[in-house]
């Protein structure tokens, strides 16, 4: 892999990283900053209500999943990776600076609630435009471990966000964080977009773009008909994603408030595990990608799926009762090596479906649509569960989900050796012969 290749690379995941900062330090600084606005009450129902909000920023992401890969398809990648991160800069600000329910009642939350929206429109662009410009931008032989670099990137952004909290838990009393400590990553967050934002601007457009051959009319390049052209591979997209979006929320996002909440282990403890936990996941990324373009990326989909559909149960049950540091963080580790089968290749596998055209719409707008219904609720579904007195009720939901897209895994195609530039010659859901499809 050149260096112009690795510059790319760099480049899109720094992007990536600060975008997913600041989606996820909502989610793991949610315990400090519930009670400021929302009134006294239950905790679990404060919880409820940030995570309902939260879960509102994934019904955007369809929005901006249409909106920004038209733009991608259209003006280019780096186009809409530059505008996705100048969306999430400034939603880092509002949140930043939204007043609190003693101060503006409802108001505050009417804030929160327009700045999760905005993050909505921007992550709903941003994942497929680093998708696939990160697909792209790849040696074709080398896609499965440049593009594992996305969720390497996603990863780091929330390491960073667990990092800060726990500098900020050791440094702060409780009452400051619940008082106005919470704002503080997210000023952070906002001043990292502008950053990227200066990066993108000067970045490259990838080759596979800027020569793309296949035959879409320029006046329907990223347009819902040109997807549904493609409509197998979009449902396929959601089929796919469903049980890994609804693993990873899980072992990601709702760990540390699953670990607090429900395991009874502090709220430092509860941190750290995650922390420590996700360094690791984020080390496994590029190999299980590296593994991916040795041996395809079905066996890695597939061994994901199985894992997930027998595993959860067991591993949720004994989180649950692991009183301590690190049996939560032997359990947590299990997790997230099955969750690695999916999160290190599925970027390249979605975006090896489409032709170049269509490539960052056909990804973006059904993997949102997904993560709204799916990834986006998980959060709030355990809790639901959890509120309603069956907690073990959302263990065989995140099995049921994985057991869904193991059956999509064990039927469709194998994408690894496909030319992105000759995609459309492929009808939807046949093999590709070695002449259509092998890279030169």
């Amino acid at each position: 892999m050149g260096r112009e290749h690795w510059k790319k690379i760099w480049v899109g995941s720094a992007g990536n990283m600060v975008e997913w900062f600041d989606w996820f330090v909502y989610a793991s600084f949610a315990t400090y900053f519930a009670g400021a606005f929302f009134p006294e009450g239950d905790d679990t129902a404060k919880l409820m209500n940030t995570a309902g909000i939260f879960a509102v920023g994934f019904f955007m992401r369809p929005v901006g999943g249409w909106l920004l890969g038209r733009v991608g398809d259209r003006k280019g990648r780096k186009a809409a990776l530059t505008l996705t991160v100048s969306l999430m800069s400034a939603s880092a600000v509002l949140i930043a600076i939204a007043p609190t329910y003693g101060v503006a009642g409802y108001g505050g939350a009417a804030v929160l609630l327009v700045a999760r929206l905005l993050q909505g429109l921007s992550v709903g662009g941003e994942y497929a435009a680093s998708a696939t410009y990160l697909t792209e931008a790849s040696a074709p032989e080398r896609r499965g471990f440049a593009s594992s670099f996305q969720y390497v990137s996603m990863t780091a952004g929330q390491i960073v966000g667990l990092g800060l909290q726990i500098i900020l838990q050791r440094t702060m009393s409780a009452d400051a964080l619940h008082s106005w400590g919470w704002r503080i990553p997210f000023i952070i967050g906002a001043f990292g977009a502008a950053v990227v934002f200066y990066l993108r601007r000067n970045m490259l457009e990838t080759e596979v773009y800027e020569e793309s051959g296949d035959d879409t009319p320029a006046g329907e390049k990223g347009t819902i008909k040109a997807l549904w052209a493609h409509k197998r591979e979009a449902f396929l997209v959601i089929a796919l994603t469903m049980g890994g979006t609804v693993a990873y929320y899980t072992y990601t996002t709702y760990l540390t408030k699953y670990l607090s909440n429900s395991a009874g282990l502090p709220k430092q403890t509860a941190t750290l595990v995650s922390f420590c936990a996700l360094i690791v996941f984020a080390c496994l990324q590029p190999l299980a990608g590296k593994l991916s373009d040795r041996i395809g990326r079905r066996p890695l989909l597939i061994t994901f799926a199985v894992g997930s559909t027998f595993l959860t149960v067991p591993i949720m049950t004994m989180l649950k009762h692991a009183g301590s540091f690190w049996p939560a963080l032997g359990l947590s580790l299990l997790a997230l090596v099955v969750i690695t089968g999916y999160t290190s290749i599925n970027a390249c596998v979605k975006a090896e479906l489409f032709p170049t055209g269509v490539r960052a719409l056909g990804v973006a707008l059904p993997y949102a649509i997904a993560n709204a219904l799916f990834g986006g609720t998980a959060e709030y579904v355990a809790l639901w569960f959890k509120n309603a007195g069956v907690e073990s009720g959302f263990y065989w939901y995140v099995a049921g989900c994985a057991a869904v897209s193991l059956v999509v895994y064990l039927s469709m195609r194998e994408t690894r050796d496909i030319d992105l530039n000759r995609v459309a010659e492929t009808a939807p859901g046949v093999t590709p012969s070695p002449a259509a499809s092998r890279v030169p």
